[in-house]
C-alpha cells in the first residue's frame, strides 16, 4: 500500500509552523532527510513528506521542544543506539520493565546487574507485546532470540518486528521501514512493533 504524501504548503498549514521552522528542524536532524521528497508537480517540483510520519513527528516536537533542547531532541528521534547502561532493579522499580519480562531477559543474558541500551531495548518491546496479550511467553523468548540476532544489522535504520503465526507456527522477522512485504493469506500478524517509535519512548524514560 502506498504512503499518502502531504506537500509541504499544506504540511506548513496543518501544523502552523514557517518554512524556517520545518528546515531548522531538518539541519538539527529532528526530520530525516529521506522524509523530504521531490516531486513533479503542476506547478513544477515541489516538495512532499510521508503524511502520518511528518505530522505525529512535528507534534511530539512541538510538545517537547520547550523541554529539551533541539540537540537532545535530535538524539531521542535518532535511531542510533545510546551508549548507555541500566540497572535491572531501577528499570524494575520505574514500571518500564517487568519483573517476568526481567526473568525473560536473565535467561538470555544471564543475571547480571546492568543491561546496555540494546537490552533494555528488546525488554521494552517485549513488555509492549506480552502486555497488550498480543504474544506469550515462548513467542516473547522467540522474539528476543530474533532481536538480539538481527537488530545489529539494522543499526541506524528504522525497522518494524513481526511476530507472524501460520497453523500453529510461530516466525519472527525484522524489515526495514518503507519496504512493502506481502505474506500468504494463511499468515496472521500476532504483533508488530516499531522499534524506531520503541527507540524514542525508551530514549526519554532512561
Amino acid at each position: 500500500m502506498e504512503e499518502e504524501l502531504i506537500s509541504k504548503k499544506e504540511l506548513l498549514e496543518a501544523t502552523n509552523i514557517s518554512y524556517g521552522q520545518l528546515y531548522r528542524w531538518k539541519r538539527k536532524k529532528l526530520i530525516p532527510v529521506e522524509w523530504f521528497i521531490r516531486k513533479s508537480a503542476v506547478t513544477g517540483q515541489e516538495t512532499f513528506f510521508p503524511k502520518d510520519k511528518i505530522l505525529a513527528r512535528i507534534e511530539k516536537i512541538k510538545n517537547m521542544k520547550d523541554d529539551a533542547s533541539l540537540n537532545d531532541l535530535a538524539d531521542v528521534f535518532s535511531p542510533a543506539v545510546k551508549a548507555v547502561n541500566s540497572e535491572k532493579q531501577d528499570l524494575t522499580a520505574r514500571g518500564i520493565i517487568s519483573k517476568a519480562v526481567m526473568e525473560i531477559i536473565g535467561e538470555k543474558y544471564g543475571q547480571k546487574e546492568q543491561l546496555g541500551f540494546r537490552e533494555v531495548l528488546y525488554a521494552y518491546s517485549i513488555e509492549k507485546a506480552l502486555s497488550s496479550g498480543d504474544i506469550g511467553r515462548d513467542e516473547a523468548k522467540f522474539l528476543l532470540e530474533t532481536l538480539d540476532e538481527n537488530f545489529p544489522k539494522l543499526e541506524g535504520k528504522a525497522c518494524k518486528a513481526y511476530v507472524l503465526r501460520k497453523m500453529g507456527t510461530t516466525t519472527c522477522c525484522l524489515i526495514q521501514d518503507g519496504l512493502e512485504i506481502y505474506f500468504d493469506s494463511g499468515v496472521k500478524t500476532a504483533a508488530c512493533l516499531n522499534l524506531a517509535t520503541l527507540m524514542e519512548e525508551l530514549k526519554t524514560k532512561l
